[in-house]
C-alpha cells in the first residue's frame, strides 16, 4: 500500500475513509489559507514554466529539487490514481458533489473545462465548498459559465463514464495532507500534476492500489487501449497480435478497461503483482 495508506488510512485505502473528508480538518487555518490561494492560475502558470526549465538544468540539480518538491507536496498538495469503482465508492458516502472549471486547463488552454469536482460529507458541500466559493469567483464563475454545478450522485457517475471514455485519468487530492476535498480527471497534454509526475519524473502523486492486466485469450489486438493509456504502459506485440501491459509503467487507472470491447484487461491488486508491488 501506499505510504499514505499506512500513515492515513490505518492499513486500508486512505481515500475511502471518511475522516479524511471531514470539516473538522478545515478549522486549520494554514489548510483554509491553501486552499483560498489554490485557484490563483498565476502561481500555477509560473510553477509550470519552472517544471520546463528543469529539464535544462544540471543532473544533481533536477535529483535535488525532485526529492525537494516531492516531499513538500505530501505535505500540502498531493493526489493518486484511483479506478472508477473507488470513486463510486467515495461518492457513496460524500454528501455533496460539485463540478467546477479546472484551473490546469485554463492554464494550457485558456479556456473552461469542467473536469474537477469538489467532495464533502457535508450535504451542501460545507465549508470547503464556501471557501472554493470566496476564493475567486471571477476564476470559477466567469461570463461565460454557470458557476458552480451541484450534481446528485448518479449525475457524477455518468460524468466520469465519460471522462473515461475521454481517456481520462481519476485522481483523488489533498488540501494539506490528510484532507481531501478534490477529484480531478487528468491527462498528460493538459494536466501539470501529470505532466509533473510522469514527463518530468517530478511526483506529485502516488500510482494506484491496482495495477492492469491483459487477459491474453480474450484480447483481439484492437489497441485501443493503447490509445487512451495516458502513461505508455500499453504496447503491441507483433507476433502473437495482442496487447501488452508493461506493469512498471502501469498507474493502475483502469481507463483502458472502458475501451476494451471485449472485457480483455482487468485491474489487479498492487501489492500481489511482484513487478509492481513496490512501485507508487
Amino acid at each position: 500500500m501506499c505510504e499514505f495508506c499506512l500513515k492515513h488510512g490505518e492499513g486500508e485505502k486512505w481515500y475511502l475513509q471518511a475522516k479524511n473528508y471531514s470539516e473538522d480538518l478545515l478549522s486549520d487555518i494554514e489548510r483554509r489559507k491553501f486552499i483560498e490561494e489554490f485557484s490563483n492560475p498565476d502561481a500555477l502558470a509560473r510553477g509550470s514554466a519552472g517544471l520546463e526549465r528543469l529539464g535544462k538544468a544540471p543532473a544533481f540539480i533536477r535529483d535535488i529539487f525532485r526529492r525537494i518538491t516531492a516531499r513538500k507536496m505530501k505535505k500540502v498538495h498531493f493526489g493518486q490514481v484511483v479506478p472508477i469503482e473507488d470513486i463510486e465508492r467515495i461518492f457513496g458516502f460524500t454528501n455533496s458533489i460539485t463540478r467546477v472549471a479546472c484551473v490546469c486547463r485554463r492554464i494550457n488552454l485558456g479556456e473552461e473545462k469542467r473536469y474537477c469536482y469538489g467532495i464533502s460529507l457535508s450535504p451542501d458541500g460545507g465549508k470547503f465548498t464556501g471557501i472554493l466559493r470566496g476564493a475567486d469567483n471571477s476564476f470559477f464563475n466567469g461570463p461565460d459559465t454557470s458557476g458552480f454545478e451541484t450534481l446528485t450522485r448518479d449525475e457524477a457517475m455518468s460524468a466520469f463514464r465519460s471522462h473515461e471514455r475521454e481517456g481520462l485519468c481519476h485522481t483523488v487530492w489533498t488540501f494539506h495532507t490528510p484532507f481531501i476535498g478534490g477529484i480531478c480527471n487528468c491527462d498528460r497534454s493538459d494536466c501539470l500534476a501529470m505532466r509533473s509526475t510522469v514527463t518530468h519524473a517530478v511526483p506529485v502523486m502516488f500510482r494506484a492500489e491496482y495495477v492492469a492486466e491483459v487477459i491474453s485469450e480474450e484480447c483481439t489486438g484492437c489497441r485501443e487501449c493503447m490509445r487512451v493509456c495516458q502513461f505508455g504502459a500499453v504496447t503491441y506485440s507483433a507476433s502473437n497480435k495482442k496487447a501488452v501491459i508493461d506493469q512498471r509503467w502501469c498507474y493502475g487507472c483502469g481507463i483502458c478497461r472502458s475501451v476494451c470491447r471485449k472485457n480483455a484487461i482487468r485491474l489487479e491488486d498492487r501489492s500481489k503483482v511482484p513487478v509492481a508491488a513496490k512501485l507508487w
